[in-house]
Formats: structure tokens, sequence, C-alpha cells
């Protein structure tokens, strides 16, 4: 496997874990699961707070409401995959920008 390869995939985990410790924490602090329903309630300080939140918590929100509709509703098979891989990408797109902050903060090298 290329240096490359593994990198991609190193960041792909590491978006996973962070955007599940993000939604857990909030989970945890707030008594109820994160959505994108924070985005909803009007204009306020605590709705722009939600953007950043939801761009690194997605790709759990994302899973765990597509497996739960898999699940319950009994959607399609084809519906799941699509949900899938937009996940796995944006979670790839997050753990990568995780990872090159890291580096430009000088704890990875």
């Amino acid at each position: 496997m290329s240096p490359d390869t593994l990198n991609s995939l190193f960041s792909l985990f590491i978006g996973f874990a962070f955007a599940g410790a993000l939604a857990n924490g909030y989970q945890a602090m707030a008594e109820r699961p994160a959505g994108f329903g924070l985005l909803q309630e009007g204009v306020a300080p605590k709705t722009f707070a939600a953007v950043p939140f939801l761009v690194f918590a997605a790709p759990f929100i994302i899973m765990r409401n597509t497996l739960r509709g898999a699940r319950i509703e009994r959607r399609r098979f084809e519906f799941v995959m699509m949900a899938t891989v937009i996940s796995g990408f944006w979670s790839l797109m997050s753990g990568t920008f995780f990872m090159m902050t890291l580096r430009a903060a000088g704890m990875l090298g």
C-alpha cells in the first residue's frame, strides 16, 4: 500500500473518529442527539456557532441517520450506499483538514 493511500485512509478514520467524538460530546452536554435541526433555530449566535460544529460532526450524523432510516423505514440499498459514500468523502475531507491543522501547529511530524 502506497504512503498516499495510507495517509488518505488515516485521514478518513480520523475524520470519522473526530465526528463521532463531537457528536457524542454534544449529546452528553445537551442531553439530546446532534442533528441538522440545529440550523433551523433562526438567526441567533448559537445557530452561527452550530455551523462549524456541523461541518465536522456531519459524517457521524449522516451515517447515524442513514443507518437508522435503513432499519426503521426500510430505505433502499442505493440510498444507503449513496449516503455512505457522501459521508465517507466528507469524513476524508474533514480528517485531511484536521491533520493539516495538527501539522501546521507542529503537533504532527
